[in-house]
């Protein structure tokens, strides 16, 4: 059953919020396919104007740098994977089984089930496993975080923590390993795909083989 999504994100990421017009959401569209096409530091405003067959200055009306435009296509992506954990657990009892769940949310290639407004889920997806590191690793990251701009991935990191200490209350270190987890599941997916020496899913490059990895690294931590 597909179910539409529309995250509420900081209007400090906008000028103008590209949910509210046809030609905004066209802009998101548009930039979520090119950026997964040729990556964040190839991608311009000038080349995505081309795209849509539209001018810079259009795409300037409603975000005021490609930065900015970054955080708002992972925290999408960020509040996606929170809403669908919500969804997904709502009728999960055990936490070992929770814990499961929101492992092959993560590892989230193959997902169908929530629809993005029309928008790519997949390209989507890979924009923020090759890009997502991007919106918190730079010079700017201490004045985004005082706006605010980083709460998507926070709620969803605080979410999952909270699942593992459903599991063992006692664990001490349950922020560190839900956002550790999040970032691996990221960052093996790209080894797998391109570097291959990092990895040990480059042969077959099966998802489920990642997931596996996950359970047994949350699971022997957690206990």
């Amino acid at each position: 059953m597909n179910i539409l999504f529309t995250p509420s994100l900081n209007d400090r990421l906008f000028v103008k919020n590209p949910q509210n017009t046809e030609l905004g959401k066209r802009i998101i569209k548009e930039a979520i396919q090119l950026m997964a096409e040729i990556g964040y530091e190839q991608f311009t405003f000038k080349k995505l104007a081309v795209a849509m067959e539209t001018t810079e200055a259009t795409i300037y009306r409603y975000f005021l740098n490609k930065h900015k435009l970054l955080i708002y296509l992972v925290s999408w992506y960020w509040s996606y994977l929170e809403f669908q954990i919500v969804i997904q657990l709502n009728n999960i009892s055990s936490a070992e089984d929770k814990i499961k769940k929101i492992i092959d949310i993560l590892v989230w290639e193959d997902n169908l089930e929530i629809d993005f407004g029309g928008f790519d889920h997949q390209a989507l997806y890979y924009v923020a496993i090759g890009e997502g590191n991007k919106t918190y690793l730079s010079k700017d990251v201490d004045e985004n975080n005082k706006d605010l701009l980083y709460k998507p991935f926070k709620d969803l990191s605080a979410r999952i923590a909270a699942v593992f200490l459903e599991y063992n209350p006692k664990y001490k270190y349950p922020n560190t390993l839900a956002s550790s987890i999040i970032d691996l599941s990221h960052l093996q997916f790209f080894f797998m795909h391109h570097l291959p020496r990092l990895s040990d899913f480059a042969k077959k490059k099966n998802p489920k083989e990642l997931e596996a990895f996950l359970e047994h690294l949350v699971f022997k931590t957690l206990e």
